[in-house]
């Protein structure tokens, strides 16, 4: 690929850039540039990770060299959501399911390199530059910043107001380019961006791609599991969740399977050269493909495409994308149990 198709690869299915004029520079002036992103290892992964993930393919198809931080501190540091006993066995967990989830998805397993938090983040250098960006920034703009991420609460642990700048020296660290990450991160990677040239460090390039609604419409979370389906969920589970979700006629607004196609299932089948079918009895109108998402987007704003039907179609497809990850993680039943004692 030239240039300019590594770039749109790139910049396909994201919400903002910043910046796009830097993200071509990298692209003009490195050939295997590096990027990472950072998921703290705390609930149960579900589809929602498919959108970074498939954005992480592209990252490679690229050509970049990219890096999975397993943020275990993180994990702790935000409220103790995971308890300090469990964070090994979570990290485990993560990287083992994630490593399914990327061949479910055909992505290059080999060019992803998964780092634990921990090794690197308990080291002089970087607990001396803790205390130095420490130093040159409020409590407030630290929670302005992790405001979107965070669980402060009506009375906040300090770890919360750490957790920012711990992101902010992760990119310096993991000698990364690119920090990616959905938009929900964007205030802490502008807070990045802010505070590495006060320490003498390059700003990186922040890339940033939607939050996948819940089936409920709300953000798709861990925590609520009727917003969520989990990625080793039974077949049954999946119709049934896909069928109860929220999905109004002609609606785009907070509308997750709508979203899920775009973002997922019809990028999958767009680059396989495939189409997608939804299967309907002859006096609904019959079977119906669709090549692109667009298609697709106008027969249901229209209302010739009824959500039941589309609902269905979903279940299929990602049923068949679950499929692998179910059985690969079949053999890891007390690892699940280990790291998630409560569920």
């Amino acid at each position: 690929m030239n240039t300019n198709e590594r770039f749109d690869l790139i910049k396909r299915n994201t919400q903002e850039i910043v910046s796009e004029s830097e993200l071509m520079n990298l692209l003009n002036e490195k050939k295997v540039p590096s990027a990472y992103i950072g998921l703290a290892t705390t609930g149960r992964v579900h589809i929602g990770y498919f959108i970074p993930f498939m954005k992480v393919k592209d990252f490679i198809k690229a050509g970049f060299k990219f890096k999975v931080l397993l943020a275990d501190l993180h994990a702790h540091l935000d409220d103790r959501k995971t308890p300090f006993e469990l964070l090994d066995l979570r990290v485990e967990y993560y990287k083992k399911v994630i490593t399914a989830l990327l061949e479910s998805i055909g992505a290059d397993v080999n060019k992803v390199e998964f780092v634990k938090g921990t090794d690197f983040q308990l080291q002089k250098e970087y607990t001396l530059d803790m205390y130095r960006m420490a130093a040159i920034n409020t409590l407030e703009k630290c929670r302005k910043a992790a405001s979107e991420v965070v669980r402060f609460g009506e009375t906040p642990k300090l770890s919360g107001f750490l957790y920012p700048i711990l992101q902010a020296l992760d990119e310096q660290y993991l000698d990364v380019d690119v920090q990616f990450g959905g938009i929900d991160q964007r205030k802490i990677l502008m807070f990045a961006r802010e505070n590495h040239p006060k320490l003498g460090y390059k700003p990186r390039i922040a890339v940033m791609t939607p939050i996948l609604p819940g089936l409920t419409g709300s953000k798709m979370s861990s925590s609520d599991k009727k917003s969520k389906i989990d990625l080793i969920d039974s077949a049954e589970e999946v119709k049934k969740k896909i069928s109860s979700a929220f999905c109004p006629e002609k609606e785009l607004n907070e509308n997750g399977v709508m979203a899920f196609m775009q973002n997922v299932l019809m990028v999958l089948i767009e680059d396989k050269g495939k189409k997608f079918v939804v299967e309907r009895p002859e006096k609904f109108g019959g079977n119906v493909s669709y090549s692109n998402y667009s298609e697709l987007e106008k027969d249901f704003l229209e209302g010739k495409l009824h959500p039941m039907d589309l609902k269905n179609a979903v279940a299929r497809e990602l049923n068949l994308l679950l499929e692998p990850i179910r059985k690969k993680m079949q053999s890891e039943e007390k690892l699940l149990k280990q790291a998630f004692p409560e569920e």
